[in-house]
Parts: structure tokens; C-alpha cells; sequence
């Protein structure tokens, strides 16, 4: 059967009946998050990947849904499920040339997108937040949904879907049973057959943008291109006919790019940011706590006042804008102040992962050079004056190109020493167009920074260790694994 175009080709689940849904490339946050929400609702689901890892591989496991390793033609095969599936979900890390994928395009299975299916199945008449932006999507959709579930006096139980662990659900999704469904709206692709950017089928009520820069170097030529996508995704929000009608964006309106995509939008605009309708301030930052007090203002007028685990400029505007989206929705600062009181944040965004002799081990995901500046300067206020190593893994398919080069060597400002592994996987990349770690380390020493590399994860771990000392941070960015350089560090410094 061809790419599905119309109803989708079962009835929901019932007594007796379970429909099959079979994801292909399971392993990803989001095709995670999916698999969660269908279990949930009732339906059989397996799926395929060529590794999962955690925290993916135990929430998969928790929930007792098989995982087939490969992209092999023979997955599709009923006695791998059990029947043949009543529907393929096919993630956008699957390439046409896959094996699996071949065998999908050969048969009569129908099959569509991951955002597809969420678009059909579970949107539907609810009240669509999607969070979009180049940076703060994972944390600002997670608190977002935090907020509404802790809402004052009852709580909103929405539902959603996050492109990371949030730590107060200890999932990346669910159905819920609230108006609202709360979403982390990705710029990338969606899939081999549908080159649009996923947010396109979250079909918004409200659009919540932090920022657009250029990312995603692998499918963006440039920021011009990155542009057209948010473009078209202000486009599909709703028009507003007045003021708290229709549909809204929430847009971080001192960040040229993001009003620039903005410029024809006809539904509401809720400008955050300094100096803008709602703003923020830091009061003051609790080093040991690690917790973080600020005043949102809107015109100028102090709105609420809270207190979050959330540290840094960066983060107060992620919780300015979750405040100005969810004052649209009915809540106030006081429905919202035990929400940003108990956030306990997501795992992999500035999470500790451990401490031994003193040494605070850090995990976050931060890859593109503003994810990088913006983390470490939270760090710092963070832990004030305790020294900062930043051991950063050039793994994204931007990342591991020459296109940041020198935004690298101007993003690591708030560390005191830096380690830059090396860059996996550049064999596609022509080789002019590769990043460089030798250079990026000779530039950040000519500025007066310590920085240092080596080969492997085990010669980082041996150095860091046998260099670092108590009360000393040490932050590994990297949207990957590194190599399981986490628990590594915590073994080599326990000694």
C-alpha cells in the first residue's frame, strides 16, 4: 500500500483488538515518546533500530515493547511480530536505501511519518503547543507541561511529547486527558518520503519560537533556508480576529531572526524578551541550591515572582515564555508557582550525573555553539567561582562540519579548561568541509584558555582525572553517548 493519505487503515483498540504498529528507528527520543503515547492508548507496538541506548533503551524496555536491532528486510516479516503490522511508522534517521525500508516500499503495508501519525491520531480537536526553536525546545516544552499538570488548584493533565527525559514524568510522553497537548515542534526533516520539517503536521493553536539560527547542516543550506521552514510554520498558526482569539505565537522578539520569520504573521504575537511586552530578571542565584529566583514583568509591571532549578539568562526567558503562553490559557502566577518550584528539569540539560571526592560531574546535550555559550555561562552562575572543565564531542551532522569553526572558539568563554573530543564519523563529509579539532584547540589556546585533546574517551578520562581537583565542575556536552565517558569519569576519579 502506498503512503498513507487518508483515514488510517484500523479501528481504535477495544476488547480483543490491538492493532500493530511497528516503528522503525525506535530508538530516537521522539519515535521513543511515540511508542510510549500508543501503549498507552492501547495498541501492540514493536520496533526496529541499529543500537538503543539509555535513557531510551530502559523506558522501551519499562514498557516491555521489543526492540529488533538492524533495518533488516526480515523485521517486516509476520513472525517477527507476530502478524504483519497494520501500520509502519517510519522515523526520519531511515534511509530509502535500508534494507528494511526497501522491503516496506515493496510490500503491501501502509506506512507513514511519525509526525503524521501524531498529527491523526492524537491531536485532533485538542489545544496544540508547540514549542519550536533552534535552542530551548526540550527544556522549555518539559516545564511547559509541567506547569499545566501542576496548575493550581487541580491541575491541567495535558498531554505531550518531548524530545528528552523530563525528570518529573520519568517518560518523554503521554496521552493525558486535558485540553491541551503540549509539543516539542522539530525544524528537521520528517522523513525519506516527506522533506518538510516536522512541526508542519503538529497543527498549532499556539507557537512558541526561542530562536532560529542556522543548525542542521546535513538538510539547511544556509539560515535564509532555515528561515522558510519557521515561515511556514508561523503560517499555519491560526489567525486571530483579537486580542486572546485564534491563534498565538509566543516569539522571543529580541532575537532578530525570530521576528524577521514573524513579519507575516495574522494571528496574536506575544513579544518576550528584554525590554519587550514580558520580560524577566534574575533576583538572585542559590550556588548551593543550584536554584534560581526571578521576577517575569509584563509591561513593565511585575507579573510573579518564582523560583526554579532552571539557572541563567537563557533559561529566565524559556520561563518568561512559558509564563506568556500560559497566561493566554487562562493561568495565573500564583497557578503557576508550585510548577516551577518542583520542575526537576530533564535529564542530559545541565543534569548531574554524579559526584566523587568533591568533583561534580555534569551530562548535557548542548552541541551547537550558542547551546554551548548559553550552558556554560548558566554554569557558571551555577557554581560561581569553582573551576569549569568543558569536554565537548563534535557529533551532530553540523557539528562535526567547519561551518562553526570560529563560533566554536568564541563559546567556551565561561570555561576554565576545555577538551574537545574527537569528531566521529567525517568519512561523508568532503574534507575541506570537516571541523577541525586541532585547530579549534590552537585557537582556543592563542586566547589565553587551557584546552587540550585526545583520540580516545579513554585517554580524556585519564587526563581529566589525574588533573582535576576538589570542588572542581566538569561538563561533558554532547548529544550523543561520548563513548560512555560519564560513568567513566566517575570510575577513574573514584579511583
Amino acid at each position: 500500500m502506498p503512503l498513507l493519505a487518508g483515514p488510517l487503515p484500523f479501528s481504535p483498540p477495544q476488547a480483543g483488538h490491538s492493532p500493530t504498529l511497528h516503528i522503525m528507528g525506535i530508538g530516537g527520543t521522539a519515535m521513543a515518546a511515540l511508542a510510549g503515547m500508543l501503549k498507552d492508548a492501547g495498541y501492540t507496538v514493536t520496533g526496529s533500530d541499529t543500537g538503543v541506548y539509555p535513557p531510551m533503551s530502559t523506558y522501551l524496555e519499562s514498557l516491555g515493547i521489543p526492540v529488533m536491532i538492524g533495518y533488516n528486510a526480515e523485521n517486516l516479516a509476520p513472525g517477527r511480530t507476530g502478524g504483519p503490522p497494520h501500520l509502519v511508522v517510519v522515523g526520519n534517521v531511515i534511509r530509502a536505501e535500508y534494507a528494511e525500508a526497501q522491503a516496506l516500499l515493496a510490500s503491501n503495508l501502509p506506512y507513514c511519518s511519525f509526525p503524521q501519525l501524531l498529527g491523526e491520531l492524537f491531536l485532533g480537536e485538542r489545544q496544540s503547543i508547540v514549542v519550536a526553536g533552534t535552542h530551548g525546545k526540550t527544556t522549555t516544552t518539559s516545564l511547559i507541561a509541567h506547569l499545566l499538570d501542576q496548575a493550581q488548584p487541580i491541575g491541567r493533565k495535558p498531554g505531550f511529547l518531548i524530545g528528552g527525559l523530563a525528570k518529573n514524568f520519568d517518560r518523554t510522553a503521554r496521552l493525558g486527558d486535558g485540553p491541551h497537548f503540549v509539543i516539542e515542534g522539530d525544524e528537521y526533516d520528517t522523513a525519506f518520503f516527506d522533506k518538510g520539517p516536522k512541526f508542519l503536521h503538529y497543527r498549532p493553536n499556539t507557537a512558541l519560537i526561542t530562536s532560529v539560527e542556522f543548525d542542521h547542516a546535513d538538510i539547511y543550506r544556509d539560515l535564509d533556508h532555515v528561515k522558510e521552514s519557521f515561515r511556514k510554520l508561523v503560517a499555519i498558526v491560526p489567525p486571530s480576529p483579537g486580542p486572546g482569539l485564534g491563534g498565538c505565537i509566543v516569539a522571543r522578539w529580541d532575537h532578530d531572526n525570530v521576528v524577521d520569520v514573524c513579519t507575516d504573521a495574522t494571528s496574536e504575537i506575544r513579544r518576550y524578551g528584554k525590554g519587550q511586552q514580558w520580560d524577566g530578571r534574575i533576583d538572585r542565584v542559590d550556588t548551593q541550591r543550584g536554584v534560581q529566583h526571578f521576577t517575569v514583568l509584563r509591561d513593565g509591571v511585575v507579573w510573579g515572582q518564582f523560583q526554579c532549578i532552571l539557572v541563567g539568562e537563557y533559561n529566565l526567558y524559556n520561563c518568561v515564555a512559558a509564563c506568556a503562553a500560559l497566561d493566554r490559557e487562562g493561568l495565573t502566577a500564583a497557578d503557576l508557582a508550585p510548577g516551577f518550584a518542583s520542575f526537576e528539569g530533564v535529564k542530559r540539560r545541565q543534569e548531574v550525573v554524579g559526584e566523587v571526592r568533591q568533583v561534580t560531574v555534569l551530562d548535557d546535550f548542548a552541541h551547537h555553539p550558542t547551546a554551548v555559550e548559553v550552558t556554560l555561562a548558566g554554569l557558571r552562575l551555577r557554581f560561581g567561582k569553582r573551576r569549569i572543565w568543558a569536554i565537548f564531542e563534535p557529533r551532530s551532522a553540523t557539528s562535526r562540519r567547519a561551518v562553526f569553526q570560529e563560533a566554536y572558539a568564541r563559546a567556551f568563554v565561561d570555561a576554565d579548561v576545555v577538551v574537545v573530543g574527537a569528531p566521529p564519523d567525517q568519512g561523508r563529509i568532503p574534507e575541506a568541509e570537516r571541523f577541525d579539532t586541532p585547530r579549534l584547540v590552537s585557537r582556543l589556546r592563542a586566547s589565553g584558555k587551557e584546552a587540550f585533546t585526545w583520540e580516545t574517551v579513554d585517554e580524556i578520562v585519564a587526563a581529566v582525572c589525574a588533573n582535576a581537583h576538589p570542588h572542581d565542575v566538569i561538563a561533558v556536552l554532547s548529544n550523543g553517548a561520548f563513548g560512555g565517558i560519564h560513568q567513566k569519569l566517575l570510575r577513574g576519579l573514584a579511583g
